[in-house]
């Protein structure tokens, strides 16, 4: 009576097998668990992925941060570069050429790319908009500042709008707490040379849309708070208190005075 159950659990066991254990590919690197996508036309290791000239110096320059026998400690400042030249995300190719020049197996910049929410394995907006999702922001009407964009865009969360140009995602605290709501614009419009990352603070719904409109007009918006009564995270109306500067210590020994 349970031969039935043991065959169905051993074909779903051999599907899983098939999943996260593929032989090598013959390029050497080997396919693990990114293999949902890692044969996909447009992000296979047989692609043919390097640096820019440009960006060879700057990996140069990364890479003279760390003694040569630690080199592999640069994988997330050249991931970062590697994301920027590639328009925002990162092909298992540009994975595979970080672990060349880091010296490591490929799998070990998979694990970092992967666990970080700042590095993205599928395609992105020309500008992805990330709405932060923590605590004080939600307190402040994060949640309707997503909604907001993804109603104007007329996409889903992480998908890229038809033109190309917006995405929008959600980012765990970017240390903005006393201007929320807020989002991050992050601009990869020019590749690594004009790559932008900016905080809009103090934001409602309205103004966000009002922030993608100005960003396809092709025009700046003025980063920080949106809010026109607050100096950066300065009080609305100035400050009620510490209106001058505070006196100093007689002397800077406490322990002399």
């Amino acid at each position: 009576m349970f031969a039935p159950v043991v065959r169905l659990a051993s074909k779903k066991l051999l599907e899983i097998h098939q999943v996260f254990y593929q032989p090598p590919h013959a390029s050497g690197s080997f396919s693990t668990a990114l293999n949902y996508h890692i044969d996909s036309p447009d992000n296979n290791p047989d692609i043919p992925w390097e640096f820019s000239e440009a960006n060879k110096e700057k990996v140069k320059e990364i890479l003279s941060h760390y003694p040569s026998n630690y080199k592999q400690s640069a994988v997330i400042p050249l991931l970062d570069l590697a994301q920027q030249q590639h328009g925002g995300w990162l092909p298992v190719s540009a994975m595979n050429a970080v672990a060349k020049i880091v010296e490591v197996a490929p799998i070990r910049v998979y694990e970092v790319a992967t666990f970080y929410s700042m590095f993205n394995q599928s395609k992105v907006g020309k500008y992805h908009l990330l709405v932060c999702g923590t605590a004080p922001c939600m307190i402040r009407g994060s949640r309707e500042i997503e909604e907001a964009l993804l109603k104007h865009l007329g996409v889903k969360r992480n998908e890229v709008t038809k033109d190309g140009m917006f995405s929008v995602g959600e980012m765990e605290c970017m240390g903005c707490c006393v201007n929320a709501p807020m989002i991050t614009v992050v601009d990869y419009s020019k590749g690594s040379e004009g790559y932008t990352y900016d905080y809009y603070e103090d934001v409602t719904p309205k103004r966000v849309v009002e922030i993608v409109e100005m960003l396809r007009r092709g025009e700046t918006p003025p980063v920080g708070t949106q809010n026109p009564l607050r100096i950066k995270s300065g009080p609305e109306g100035g400050n009620t208190t510490l209106l001058s500067e505070p006196k100093s210590p007689p002397c800077r020994d406490l322990d002399a005075c």
